[in-house]
C-alpha cells in the first residue's frame, strides 16, 4: 500500500463530544478563517453555535419551525444563512441572534444554502428541483435568478465568485459558468449527495448513493478516481478533501469515518475503520487552517471533534 502524503484521518482521537441537540444532526460547518467556532443544525429545529475547544455550547439560535438542514458561513463570521423544511432562507446576525431576513418562494423543503465569497448572493437549493439565486444588498426579497434544470431534488450546491455548482438527485451535477452564461451538465447516474472542489478549483469530489466517492476534472468532467468501500446508499452524506487534499474523508451509514489515498484510492488503515458515531455520519468537515482536526455529525445527535496527537495547529 503506498503511504499517504498527509496525517490519517482515522489516527485522529476524539477531542469533544458536542450533544445538545435533540435528533439527528444534519450539517455541520466551520466558522472562516482561524476562527475556533462551530455551527450546527438539526432535526430539532435549532442551530447551535460552538466552542469546540471547550466543548461548549455558546448560543442557540430558534427561529426554524422545521428542521435546519443546511448552513453556510458568511466571510467575515458575522452573519451565516439556514435553511431546512420551512420553504425559506433565513439569514442570521450571529451576534444579535436573530433573523435579518427571510427568503421565501420555494415550494418545497430547502435542502442546501451557499454564500458567495463576499455574502452578497445567496444561492439555495429545494426538493422542489430549483436553485434560486437571492441578492442579499436589494431591498427586494425576490430571487434575481432561478435555475430550472434540475429533475429531480437538489441536494447540494457550491458557489464561487464565477461558477455555481449543483448536485441533484437525477444524478446529474450541473455547473453554471457565471461569466460565460454556459451550462455544462454531467450525468454521474447515481443520486448526488455532496460536491466540493479542490482548493485550487481544478478537481470536485461528488458523493452519490451508490456508496461511491468520486473525483472528477473540473475542466472536462474526466472521472479520475474512484473511492469505495464505504456504505451509503439512502442519506445525505458529505465527503471532503483531508489535510493538504492528500486524503479522501467521507462518514457513512454504518457510523464509520473512511479515508482513501488521493491518488491511488487505497482506504486507509484500519479497514474497516471503527464505528464512531451510533447511525449514519451525515457530514465530514475539515478545519479551513488546522491540518489535524475535523469535524463529524451523524443522526446519533451528536457532533464530535477530531483531533490528529500531533496536530500544531
Amino acid at each position: 500500500m503506498a503511504p499517504s502524503r498527509g496525517p490519517q484521518p482515522l489516527a485522529r482521537t476524539l477531542h469533544a463530544t458536542l450533544a445538545n441537540h435533540r435528533g439527528p444532526v444534519h450539517v455541520v460547518r466551520y466558522a472562516k478563517g482561524s476562527a475556533k467556532y462551530v455551527l450546527s443544525g438539526g432535526q430539532d429545529r435549532t442551530v447551535r453555535l460552538w466552542n469546540p475547544e471547550l466543548g461548549t455550547e455558546i448560543k442557540t439560535f430558534a427561529a426554524h419551525g422545521y428542521e435546519v438542514l443546511s448552513i453556510s458561513v458568511s466571510h467575515d463570521n458575522a452573519s451565516f444563512a439556514s435553511s431546512g423544511g420551512d420553504r425559506s432562507v433565513f439569514v442570521w446576525d450571529v451576534t444579535a441572534g436573530v433573523t435579518t431576513r427571510r427568503l421565501a418562494g420555494h415550494m418545497s423543503k430547502v435542502n442546501v444554502v451557499e454564500l458567495n465569497d463576499n455574502a452578497t448572493v445567496l444561492a439555495s437549493g429545494s426538493y422542489d428541483s430549483t436553485v434560486r439565486l437571492w441578492d442579499l444588498r436589494a431591498q427586494s426579497r425576490a430571487p434575481i435568478q432561478i435555475l430550472e434544470e434540475a429533475g429531480d431534488a437538489v441536494q447540494t450546491l457550491h458557489v464561487d465568485s464565477t461558477s455555481i455548482i449543483s448536485g441533484s438527485v437525477d444524478g446529474h451535477v450541473r455547473t453554471y459558468d457565471l461569466r460565460k452564461g454556459e451550462l455544462r451538465s454531467d450525468f454521474i447516474g447515481q443520486p448526488v449527495t455532496s460536491v466540493v472542489p479542490s482548493q485550487d478549483g481544478t478537481t470536485l469530489l461528488v458523493a452519490t448513493l451508490d456508496s461511491h466517492v468520486r473525483l472528477f476534472d473540473m475542466t472536462s468532467g474526466k472521472l479520475l478516481n474512484d473511492f469505495t468501500d464505504h456504505s451509503q446508499t439512502s442519506y445525505r452524506c458529505r465527503a471532503c478533501f483531508g489535510h493538504a487534499e492528500a486524503t479522501v474523508v467521507c462518514g457513512d451509514e454504518d457510523g464509520r469515518v473512511w479515508a482513501w489515498d488521493l491518488v491511488d484510492a487505497t482506504a486507509l488503515q484500519p479497514k474497516p475503520p471503527p464505528k464512531v458515531h451510533d447511525k449514519v455520519i451525515t457530514w465530514t468537515e475539515h478545519h479551513p487552517s488546522d491540518p489535524g482536526e475535523m469535524i463529524t455529525a451523524s443522526a446519533d445527535g451528536t457532533v464530535k471533534v477530531w483531533r490528529h496527537p500531533k496536530s500544531t495547529g
